[in-house]
């Protein structure tokens, strides 16, 4: 269990959509003391059917917490941390669940707020959305981008803990600025391809039949499709130069596949395809090096900053952090080379 000066530690989650909704379902059921707010009351009453306090306020659910966690729409969050932190005390760490991190990081910096937010993305999801879709082992075992900055490297520690403890998640610390350029590869531009085919099966004159035959390749490839399209879209203009610039790279190997098909040239399309193959080989059956990291607690930040930006962006993860004296041990993990 987590605690905090030896109490239960007090968490909120503001929007239950089937994130913050799966947040808030986990931290009940690890038995912490947490209240959730929506600011749609069906939901709310949605959430105290299964027995989870929800606030009418959001001013009620934030007071006296120890950590809160930011949901609901992109665009909504950075008013809606400036009105978090504005309720809350300094030692009162804020985190959000958004899909993209940039913008919302730059925000927090012009706002004075690094210190006490640490920006994160929890890699899971479903194609459906709402509290009704939420699960309390949504991010057993997923991803969850946390991006430490110099003056908030005790928030971030904190968060580490946490999520690693209770979540039973994979933390991966990146910068903000790097983890929307991964994204836009490893995740948006998948919503724009699954549109893309879905778009056109439901456009062909041949649709009913496609849809008859439609087998694992099509149901997977199509499955974000499903996805509700505001929110979609909220994801994809958040990120949009960094998912423009991925779509470029994805579109040039397409032409690539294309054009062996069209010359005819059954060696180049192969050598294309055994290329595609090793990246999803290597997704499947990625080994992993532990090691244990210590830094001085009270130390200079930039050399812990840049060693956690750097797994990160090598593909390596978080299991845990500990802080005991005058020491932070982190255990982490990096890819073994292929």
């Amino acid at each position: 269990m987590v605690v905090r000066t030896g109490a239960r530690l007090r968490a909120a989650v503001l929007g239950t959509g089937l994130i913050g909704g799966s947040v808030l379902l986990r931290l009940h059921a690890a038995g912490l003391d947490v209240i959730g707010w929506d600011p749609d009351e069906a939901t709310r009453r949605q959430a105290r059917s299964l027995g989870v306090p929800m606030a009418d306020l959001l001013a009620d659910a934030v007071a006296d917490r120890a950590v809160v966690f930011l949901g609901g729409p992109l665009p909504t969050l950075p008013a809606t941390l400036v009105e978090v932190a504005a309720l809350t005390g300094e030692d009162c760490l804020l985190t959000d669940v958004g899909s993209t991190k940039a913008q919302l990081a730059a925000f927090a910096a012009a706002q004075g707020l690094t210190h006490r937010f640490v920006p994160g993305h929890p890699m899971a999801g479903t194609d459906r959305a709402g509290l009704t879709a939420a699960v309390p082992e949504l991010f057993t075992g997923a991803a969850w981008v946390l991006c430490p900055a110099p003056d908030g490297l005790a928030a971030f520690r904190r968060l580490v803990a946490l999520i690693t403890e209770v979540f039973a998640a994979r933390v991966v610390p990146m910068a903000a600025d790097r983890h929307d350029a991964v994204v836009a590869l490893a995740s948006h531009v998948p919503h724009l391809l699954a549109g893309a085919l879905a778009g056109a099966a439901e456009r062909s004159s041949l649709r009913d039949a496609v849809l008859t035959l439609a087998a694992g390749s099509f149901r997977d490839g199509t499955r974000v499709a499903g996805t509700p399209p505001q929110r979609t879209t909220n994801m994809l203009r958040g990120n949009r130069d960094e998912v423009v610039a991925a779509l470029a790279e994805v579109a040039g190997y397409l032409d690539e596949l294309s054009a062996a098909l069209r010359a005819d040239e059954p060696d180049l399309l192969t050598a294309r395809y055994a290329e595609a193959a090793a990246a999803r080989q290597a997704l499947a059956g990625r080994r992993y090096d532990e090691q244990i990291r210590s830094f001085p607690a009270t130390g200079e930040p930039a050399d812990e900053v840049a060693w956690l930006s750097a797994l990160g962006a090598a593909g390596g993860h978080l299991s845990g952090c500990r802080t005991a004296g005058e020491t932070v041990s982190y255990v982490a993990h990096r890819p073994q080379s292929d």
